[in-house]
């Protein structure tokens, strides 16, 4: 037969009950969460990943805190390794640089870089000699298109110039820019190969008829013609003995001359430069020696 009951221990067994069922309740949510957090899928990684840590510090905050914080840095993705930065475009950049000298001194003399830019200078280029009679015939615009038709455009120039000017020169084959008279360098400073030829009264002379400003250059010039070259050397079609002038009339005796040159060399020989034969198609015998 049962006891009497006792309140106090009966609400001491309630709560521990109670407590129990709280503990099951808690420790079921608990397993319920782990349980989605495993079976989550895994987040993909997005093409650009932030670096930013105020952006990762922020990433647990509010989306207010998100748009508020600063913008993120950003590593490069593959698209962005493919991609190169543009060049700035030379042409358009070309008027702002400083253009390049057309007149050089390498140390034994001033050289004529461009040809068409010492012609166009008001400075540097001698005017036309139209007091001469020879040197205006030749500073007329025509005889500067004839030459052009037998001659390479830089060398045509150059003797159309030296032609029409009275004590100005450039040479054809070194572009050496010098004036009748000057005592000009050697070439290689220290070695004299033509030791006395240049200072010679047939080097002055050359240096009238085609510009040839020493005797390595006009080597150069008549390098096809090795046998020619002592009797031509400073010496008009007037002057030539009959067996020179046969040899600069054939075929050349080598290729390895620079035929521009070479043509300058066998036409300066003349008065009138064979414009006559070459362009306006006289028979030889016509043309005056």
């Amino acid at each position: 037969m049962p006891g009497p009951s006792n309140p106090q221990k009966k609400r001491k067994s309630q709560g521990k009950a109670a407590k129990k069922h709280q503990q099951g309740v808690n420790e079921k949510a608990s397993s319920d969460a782990d349980c989605k957090k495993d079976n989550s899928p895994p987040a993909r990684s997005p093409c650009l990943t932030p670096t930013s840590n105020t952006y990762a510090g922020n990433a647990r905050g509010t989306g207010t805190a998100m748009k508020n914080s600063q913008r993120p840095e950003f590593r490069s993705s593959s698209r962005e390794h493919n991609y190169k930065t543009p060049r700035p475009n030379v042409a358009s950049a070309s008027p702002l640089m400083p253009k390049a000298p057309f007149i050089h001194d390498p140390g034994n003399g001033p050289r004529v870089r461009d040809v068409h830019a010492f012609l166009s200078s008001r400075f540097f280029a001698q005017s036309p000699a139209l007091d001469d009679p020879l040197c205006a015939e030749f500073a007329q615009k025509e005889v500067l298109e004839m030459l052009r038709t037998v001659l390479p455009e830089e060398v045509a120039l150059i003797l159309w110039y030296n032609k029409s000017r009275s004590t100005s020169r450039i040479c054809p084959a070194c572009h050496r820019l010098y004036r009748l008279g000057d005592i000009l360098a050697d070439h290689i400073p220290g070695q004299t190969p033509f030791d006395g030829m240049d200072s010679s009264p047939k080097m002055q002379r050359e240096q009238i008829i085609s510009g040839l400003c020493s005797a390595m250059c006009f080597i150069a010039a008549s390098y096809n013609y090795p046998n020619a070259i002592k009797s031509a050397w400073g010496c008009t079609a007037e002057e030539l003995d009959d067996r020179t002038w046969h040899i600069l009339n054939g075929s050349p005796e080598d290729t390895v001359g620079d035929p521009g040159l070479t043509m300058l060399m066998r036409m300066t020989r003349l008065d009138d430069l064979g414009l006559g034969q070459l362009c306006l198609g006289l028979d030889p015998e016509d043309v005056p020696r």
